[in-house]
């Protein structure tokens, strides 16, 4: 993906944002709900739990599945508003910085709305970014995972019957051998993501 592709994906994304964002808090597009302080987020344990998804690859998504090589976590919902594509395309501009070496960073979106998420749903939503894989499951097993990655998640009501969610908003970076790295916060500044990417992959070879 070029630059100026980028730059008009991330158009495209917000143009969505103030159609389908007009009824979404701000207090969502800052930091996707309370949930944990992100000092608490620093443990062994994170990632780890007794969770069995699917993939859109059609793989089993368990806590096995974070080691092999270093990978990034996002939790978020394909009717999101503005946190999740926002997300996605600053993904999109990390893998494209980092050049070859981007092919040995996985990226899994794993939903927290598993109501609509089906495999088919996030296999469109995601397959305009190469390495994203989807990951959903059953409503039991997705809040085992919320629990096991300490992700908040609650469903919001709207006026025309439908609802969104409030949801955490970084991104979870694990080392090669599955173990919880650190947080990348929304929006974070670019240069630091890349130096925080850079190290992991470093690291992994």
């Amino acid at each position: 993906m070029t630059g100026n592709s980028l730059r008009y994906l991330r158009l495209l994304l917000w143009g969505g944002v103030l159609v389908a964002g007009l009824g979404a808090s701000w207090f969502f597009l800052l930091g996707g709900g309370a949930g944990p302080d992100r000092s608490e987020l620093v443990t062994d344990e994170l990632g780890r739990g007794d969770y069995r998804l699917i993939t859109t690859e059609g793989k089993e998504f368990t806590q096995d599945s974070l080691a092999g090589q270093p990978a990034l976590v996002f939790f978020g919902f394909t009717h999101c508003p503005d946190v999740c594509p926002t997300t996605l395309a600053d993904i999109a501009g990390w893998k494209e910085d980092l050049g070859d070496r981007a092919d040995a960073l996985r990226v899994f979106f794993v939903t927290v709305d598993p109501q609509r998420d089906t495999l088919e749903v996030l296999h469109a939503y995601t397959s305009w970014l190469p390495g994203v894989i989807g990951v959903t499951g059953s409503a039991r097993e997705i809040a085992r995972a919320l629990e096991a990655f300490h992700i908040y998640a609650r469903k919001v009501p709207l006026e025309d019957g439908e609802y969104s969610m409030d949801h955490s908003a970084y991104v979870m970076l694990f080392d090669r051998d599955g173990r919880f790295d650190q947080v990348i916060a929304y929006q974070e500044d670019p240069e630091r993501v890349l130096s925080k990417l850079r190290h992991a992959l470093e690291a992994a070879r």
